[in-house]
């Protein structure tokens, strides 16, 4: 593979172009011309497509769309590209099966393949929602490990208030936030008796690159990981730069994250679906990560469990795991907030539609669209890491089907979903375990999605 100095000097020395015009000029017209070349189709009626030709194909179009468009870096305004062949050979070198987490949570994530019956790695928390204070991020953090046994790694809030003070971005407050989220995640596992349980975004509340390297001083571990994204659409900053060049000097796990957008410069699920393959080779090749990790999402709606953007996670996750052995995460945001039925009903479409289709790792954390103060508790997190080991085996087809009859629950109250209510209300945030109205509820509901066809 291409060094990291090579993709910096492209990066700097690439074609210059206005960020309109490479919007606009390059990758819209791109991404039509591959959905046209490749015949690439949505179909409603399966949200769960099965069809192993359609995929390879999606793979062959995100490939092309790559190859042909590149990254853009809007600091240096200039395009920066990679050949055929390197490409190729960053396929074939990349990680395959990353360990993260230490002692006995040490555990490899490893690719897997439609209908696997290998269950996926469970990455799960709160998808970087925001709580309101220090106090419930380290009660929540705690009752992560002690209430989520299937959990492989954590994904933690983001702090909204330090001492009282509202967290601004660029701010020296950001940088004290992240170095305070660092400390208090790595005691609040070791209080919930799992001490090397690795996080994966520990510090969420960092929006710059300063505050992302400040609070990794405190308590971070290489075994840990490090959520660097770039930009809707392929666009990375100097400042993501800056984060890779750290964690790679630091000799740490990166998940290069990535959001194409529904509705955006994509266009529709066909576009999105391709997008999302062909951020897949940026992940490995311009972002230098260990994984990938992936949330498509609607434009309108906020959330990724409509059925236009189930198809294009299902679709694009099978090029991917058919054609690749770097691991896939699948991140999935619902509408719905914590005790209502419509966020199971979501937990469950996500989930199923990504398990099967055979990514390698899932993160769930993230409802009430991740936007609602303090609306997330552990029972959403360890109900989609249950569903997770009980559709993995199932037939694409047996989940198209359980997929559709979630999708008729709830995806005509999309756009006015539930908030639900918050930790403070659903947990006893002392003892560290939920109220006994949410397990009851929680027991029903699962009950519920048993009588559908997930084998619990």
């Amino acid at each position: 593979m291409i060094s990291f100095y090579e993709v910096i000097d492209r990066a700097m020395t690439g074609k210059y172009s206005p960020e309109t015009d490479f919007d606009m000029q390059v990758v819209v017209p791109k991404i039509q011309q591959v959905v046209s070349k490749y015949r690439i189709t949505y179909d409603p009626n399966n949200p769960v497509p099965s069809d192993d030709d359609l995929a390879d194909r999606v793979f062959q179009a995100g490939f092309e769309l790559f190859r042909d468009v590149g990254m853009y870096c809007p600091d240096t305004e200039r395009i920066f590209q990679f050949s055929e062949e390197e490409l190729q050979n960053a396929l074939a070198e990349a990680p395959s099966a990353p360990v993260y987490g230490e002692g006995k949570e040490a555990k490899a994530m490893v690719a897997r393949k439609p209908e696997s019956d290998t269950p996926p790695y469970c990455f799960v928390g709160a998808g970087g929602a925001a709580v309101s204070n220090e106090e419930l991020y380290a009660s929540i953090l705690e009752a992560y490990a002690s209430y989520m046994p299937l959990a492989n790694s954590i994904t933690a809030p983001t702090i909204a208030t330090l001492n009282g003070r509202a967290v601004r971005t660029d701010s020296p407050l950001e940088v004290l936030a992240a170095i305070r989220a660092t400390i208090l995640a790595r005691e609040a596992l070791r209080r919930g008796g799992r001490p090397g349980l690795p996080i994966m975004n520990c510090i969420a509340v960092a929006g710059s690159d300063r505050a992302k390297i400040a609070g990794s001083q405190f308590g971070l571990r290489p075994s840990d990981g490090w959520v660097i994204g770039a930009t809707a659409e392929f666009k990375l900053e100097d400042q993501r730069f800056n984060e890779i060049a750290f964690v790679t000097s630091l000799g740490g796990h990166i998940c290069s994250e990535t959001a194409p957008i529904l509705g955006g410069y994509c266009g529709g699920p066909e576009g999105v679906a391709v997008a999302n393959t062909a951020y897949h080779l940026a992940a490995i090749i311009a972002m230098r990560g260990d994984t990938h990790l992936t949330f498509p999402i609607h434009f309108k709606y906020g959330c990724t469990t409509t059925r236009d953007v189930t198809w294009s996670v299902s679709v694009s996750t099978q090029a991917i795991s058919r054609n690749s052995h770097f691991p896939l995460i699948t991140l999935s945001y619902a509408a719905a907030g914590p005790m209502t039925e419509m966020v199971f009903y979501e937990i469950a479409t996500a989930i199923t539609a990504s398990v099967v289709s055979g990514t390698s790792c899932f993160e769930f954390g993230g409802v009430a669209k991740a936007t609602h103060i303090d609306h997330f508790t552990p029972i959403e997190p360890r109900l989609a890491s249950e569903i997770a080991h009980a559709v993995a085996g199932m037939t694409r087809k047996e989940a198209n089907k359980l997929v559709k009859s979630l999708l008729e629950k709830y995806e005509s109250t999309i756009e006015d979903a539930p908030v639900g209510k918050t930790y403070e209300e659903l947990w006893d945030t002392h003892r560290k375990v939920p109220h006994e109205n949410y397990v009851t509820f929680y027991r029903d509901m699962k009950k519920q999605l048993s009588d559908m066809g997930i084998p619990f």
